[in-house]
């Protein structure tokens, strides 16, 4: 888990929507883009576990909303040295679903995000497996209390057709207190803009 103020670790383009972004969920109320039960992460507990009685009244009280942020809910990869040439593309992934699970526990909340989407093979699918770049932070006010960008591995092949993914974080955790004005925000996340460097002549 990471904390502090926003800073490297999230990409300029993350950091730039998330106040706008978290005022649009409080007037929005969604707390995902279809329910809980269209990602099945309402799976009932293993036998034997503790089971904490938690009323659904409750629930809305510690479960903080998740938002899929404007940009992100697509991404194309391409092959190396092929940016932006359509006959170089390897895949197009898109993401159609957001949505969390909480428990509690011991004064914690433990959060589960999940993302549905697609990926679409390009001209340049190989069938190796490759990786969908997918963030989930977590932002209290203007702190970062969690943010992990992890690399989702899928198996695309030229001229197949679309497959299905469903992507899972189940790793945040957090103190019940810091639950309050706390945003999920999910999304595809390419690292920095790459920029071109200038030569000395053009000064």
């Amino acid at each position: 888990m990471e904390s502090g103020t926003m800073t490297g670790n999230i990409t300029k383009s993350w950091v730039g929507a998330y106040l706008s972004l978290a005022l649009l969920a409080g007037i929005s109320g969604c707390n995902s883009t279809k329910s809980t039960d269209a990602l099945d992460l309402g799976a009932a507990p293993a036998p034997g576990a503790a089971k904490e009685v938690v009323k659904s009244s409750d629930l809305l009280g510690f479960c903080p909303q998740v938002t899929l942020r404007e940009g992100t809910a697509s991404t194309t990869k391409y092959e190396k040295g092929g940016d932006a040439d359509p006959a170089r593309i390897v895949y197009q992934g898109s993401i159609s679903d957001v949505t969390r699970s909480c428990s509690r526990v011991d004064g914690q909340v433990k959060i589960t995000v999940a993302v549905a989407g697609k990926v679409v093979p390009g001209p340049k699918a190989s069938g190796e497996p490759t990786s969908l770049p997918i963030r989930v932070a977590i932002v209290q006010d203007e702190t970062v209390l969690y943010s992990e960008l992890q690399q989702f591995q899928v198996t695309v092949v030229a001229g197949q057709a679309a497959t299905q993914f469903v992507f899972t974080d189940p790793n945040p955790v957090l103190g019940v207190d810091n639950i309050k004005a706390t945003q999920i925000f999910v999304g595809f996340d390419e690292g920095p803009v790459k920029t071109e460097k200038k030569s000395a002549a053009a000064g």
